[in-house]
């Protein structure tokens, strides 16, 4: 008897597994060396625990998101997104409401998830500053980046507004508190553009991608430049003569999201949870210099003091930054890309 019990149990598992290994996932990102890092730390480690094949794309952002939703043929279980993205596709409509008694966020701080997408990974928009030009005294703040007399030289500087009007107003001596609430009109916003004003004629390259601001370090191409901070520890790594601290970065987060009519939502949702725990995100930083979302990963023992002081959302490092908000570019964002179009036509 005992014997028919545990082969019936066997047999129990065994379909288990199979059941497990017949469903799978499809996970959107942005391919590279960023979406390499998400598999090593979190896809591939998901696969191994739970049996679901994760089967991975890449993909052009939110705009695909919309064409499946909007032609109803949607695809994708889960996309890999930018904060402000998530937000604005929810907002459409294009987003499932995450289950927050699903996924755990109580070590998550507020600013890392939302409504419609739970933060995968944190990054800042830093100030970088050439080694050969300025040896290690570069600039520390947002003042220093926009004192071309104490720190003479060219710059790059964001050619979209996300992420550019905020060193500005930090510029001009706004406490990084108070700097959505001075932007949170037409007259703040232009308060800013005249800061960059001032310094458009050092303005060498109004940059475009993560890419490309990397390659001006590389290349020698301007003295200093705004940008992310793990383009520019790739940078390094391939031999650049760059550095950048975390004071007054800007604090943001990439996410997770499904998409609306998601054919797997359940098990998307399973998913999100999963790898949102705190024994997945902190491997992330082993592939990328990105910082986990979930607060309780620096405390496992796998991120070291080391690790952790090039991390964007330790600690000591979140303390020095602004967290970008999501309500604000919610709210400003068509009508500040506009205005500040306009300022680099002049």
């Amino acid at each position: 008897m005992n014997h028919k019990i545990a082969l019936t149990i066997a047999a129990s598992l065994l379909a288990t597994t199979a059941l497990a290994q017949d469903k799978s996932l499809t996970v959107a990102s942005w391919g590279g060396s960023y979406q390499e890092a998400q598999s090593k730390a979190l896809f591939e480690p998901y696969e191994a625990a739970t049996g679901v094949t994760v089967k991975q794309e890449s993909y052009g952002g939110m705009s695909d998101v919309r064409l499946q939703v909007t032609s109803g043929q949607v695809t994708l279980d889960v996309v890999a997104s930018g904060s402000g993205s998530a937000a604005r596709a929810g907002a459409e409509g294009l987003l499932e409401p995450l289950d927050y008694d699903v996924i755990d966020v109580s070590r998550f701080p507020d600013a890392f998830y939302s409504e419609y997408c739970v933060g995968g990974d944190v990054f800042s928009v830093v100030p970088a500053f050439s080694t050969k030009t300025y040896g290690d005294n570069g600039p520390r703040g947002w003042a220093d980046f926009f004192d071309t007399e104490k720190f003479p030289g060219s710059r790059g500087y964001r050619g979209t507004v996300a992420g550019a009007l905020e060193p500005a107003m930090m510029a001009l001596g706004v406490a990084p508190e108070d700097v959505y609430t001075e932007l949170d009109s037409e007259e703040g916003i232009e308060r800013a553009l005249d800061k960059i004003r001032e310094l458009k004629p050092n303005i060498a390259v109004f940059w475009t991608s993560g890419a490309q601001h990397a390659q001006l370090m590389k290349d020698g191409e301007v003295d200093m430049t705004t940008g992310w901070n793990g383009r520019f520890d790739n940078a390094a790594a391939d031999g650049a003569a760059v550095a950048y601290n975390f004071d007054q970065g800007l604090l943001d987060y990439d996410c997770f999201a499904i998409p609306k009519g998601a054919p797997n939502r359940d098990l998307a949702m399973a998913f999100i949870a999963e790898i949102s725990k705190p024994e997945y995100q902190d491997d992330l930083p082993k592939f990328i210099t990105y910082g986990p979302t979930n607060g309780a990963a620096y405390e496992t023992g796998e991120i070291t003091e080391e690790v952790a002081a090039g991390l964007p959302s330790s600690p000591a490092n979140m303390a020095m930054q602004l967290p970008i908000s999501l309500e604000w570019y919610a709210k400003w964002e068509p009508v500040a890309a506009e205005m500040y179009q306009e300022m680099l036509t002049e």
